[in-house]
């Protein structure tokens, strides 16, 4: 449940800030960083969650050490665009694709296509085989622009957080 109240201070702030770069840290670690006590520390951390500023605790994985284990991984951005862009073809699309656990991100965009898609597959198979269920079964998509990624270079989830002006 989400409590309306969403009024932050300089501490939720920092507290935030620390928790993007790692929420796997204790939480007597954090109250020591921030100089609270570890009760203050998790009563923010739970308040925060409350409120919806904090919607999930995730394990960043390493898509090169994962390959080495489980072999050859496929990332791909996928541009889609559909031929009709009324609200109910638009929204049945979106759950589509987020209903495919293959897709790790989908972002409804504008200009341009209507959708960009970050999707992983085990090899080029798989990554037809998930094509063929999102894309070219669906009447309603237009075309499909996809780019395969051969490095990642940055990838980063941190949202910048800045300080209220005094």
């Amino acid at each position: 449940m989400i409590e309306n109240s969403a009024t932050l201070d300089a501490i939720d702030l920092q507290l935030l800030r620390e928790l993007q770069r790692d929420a796997g840290r204790s939480n007597l670690e954090l109250a020591r960083l921030l100089h609270l006590s570890p009760p203050t520390c998790l009563r923010r951390i739970k308040r925060l969650q409350a409120q919806g500023f904090i919607e999930r605790q995730v394990a960043i994985l390493s898509p090169a050490r994962l390959a080495e284990s489980q072999g050859h991984g496929l990332q791909a951005i996928v541009e889609v665009s559909l031929d009709r862009q009324d609200s109910t073809s638009l929204m049945l699309f979106e759950k589509k694709a987020m209903a495919e656990p293959l897709v790790q991100q989908c972002w409804r965009v504008s200009p341009g296509p209507d959708f960009i898609l970050v999707m992983a597959a085990a090899d080029m198979p798989g990554y037809l085989e998930l094509s063929q269920r999102l894309f070219t079964q669906d009447m309603n998509v237009r075309n499909v622009k996809s780019f395969f990624s051969i490095k990642r270079a940055k990838f980063g989830t941190e949202i910048p957080i800045h300080q209220p002006d005094r």
